[in-house]
């Protein structure tokens, strides 16, 4: 019998993703400073690196999820930590590098408590930004120049092509009724499961590790971004603004089907009826843009009754489930199993 996983607790996991923080950023500096003027200003403010003014800042650079199960992919595959570095820094540019095009096409004003950088610095220079942040995130891998960079980029690659296409898929569901839960889940899973998946794979790729094990720690990963989503999903609703930087009922001003509506929807009932009536008329209304809290109150409240809120609660936690067990699969140190366990818990309950 194996050894149990060591515990590891709170302190711990923050630890964790400090660390993937400080190994990567200065590298993810010094990439970000490759771009021309007035991209590596436009992409220092998104970061957080500097304020609207070009001045230092100390900005919310995000949870550092990703980078800190990079690092524990390599030492997955025996690896050092710091293996991993370029792997973190690559799936770091591809996260921004959509954060910058879906703020644009949500018409999100805020990320982190600042205005986002469309609305700063204009539509083109955020998506020229983006463009660039995915060329730079090739490059980081590439000029490794070794076999298993070229994998880790093919990699890379693809989870970005699912990443798009998951957003694609997003914005075509907000002009349908009707989005089943399983068309949801593949949307979530391309557009969130994706790139996690990946972070935890190509570091232990650039370790050494054949494609039995990177498919496992993918697996993994998709599970946990499934999770991550769900739980996302559930601030996008009832998340604190303070907390999130984002304003209330922020998915339903945008008319999202996200997996609380898509649940209460298919659940039936009263509930689901009416909720159903009053998102169809919204979805043909000229005053959306005008709604009264209230409105997106009532909205909430109806998806709550129809069992939405608790359906996505049970979601996360299914795949979170999940996550865990495919790490069974993977002969790796026991100190970095209880990590990957542990961060997957984090993302399950973390707050905002």
């Amino acid at each position: 019998m194996p050894p149990a996983n060591p515990a590891v607790d709170t302190a711990d996991v923050h630890a964790l993703l400090e660390r993937g923080r400080s190994l990567s950023t200065p590298v993810l500096r010094a990439a970000v400073g490759r771009l021309a003027a007035p991209m590596d200003t436009v992409a220092a403010y998104h970061f957080g690196w500097i304020d609207a003014e070009g001045r230092p800042a100390d900005g919310d650079g995000g949870k550092a999820v990703r980078p800190a199960l990079s690092l524990l992919s390599a030492e997955a595959a025996g690896a050092t930590a710091e293996t991993g570095i370029p792997a973190a820094v690559a799936v770091e540019l591809v996260h921004n590098f959509s954060l910058l095009h879906d703020d644009l096409m949500d018409g999100d004003e805020q990320r982190r408590h600042r205005d986002t950088v469309w609305k700063v610095h204009g539509p083109a220079q955020a998506i020229l930004v983006g463009d660039a942040l995915f060329a730079l995130a090739n490059e980081v891998l590439l000029e490794i120049g070794t076999p298993e960079a070229g994998r880790a980029t093919r990699r890379l690659t693809t989870a970005t092509r699912k990443l798009i296409d998951g957003q694609a898929q997003d914005i075509s569901y907000e002009h349908r009724e009707r989005v089943t839960v399983e068309e949801c889940l593949e949307m979530e899973g391309n557009k969130t499961g994706a790139l996690l998946a990946c972070a935890v794979s190509i570091g232990a790729v650039l370790g050494g590790a054949d494609d039995r094990m990177a498919d496992t720690l993918e697996a993994y990963g998709h599970h946990l971004g499934l999770a991550f989503q769900a739980v996302d999903d559930l601030l996008g609703i009832w998340g604190d603004p303070e907390a999130t930087g984002k304003q209330t009922w922020s998915d339903l001003r945008q008319r999202k089907k996200s997996l609380p509506v898509v649940a209460a929807l298919a659940a039936g009932g009263p509930a689901s009826r009416r909720l159903g009536e009053l998102l169809a008329a919204d979805a043909k209304s000229n005053d959306f843009e005008t709604f009264s809290e209230e409105e997106f109150a009532t909205r909430a409240a109806l998806i709550e009754e129809a069992g939405g809120r608790e359906w996505t609660s049970q979601e996360a936690r299914r795949q979170h489930a999940v996550a865990i067990e495919a790490l069974d699969g993977v002969d790796m140190p026991e100190k970095v199993r209880a990590q990957l366990t542990a961060l997957a818990d984090f993302v399950v309950v973390r707050k905002r």
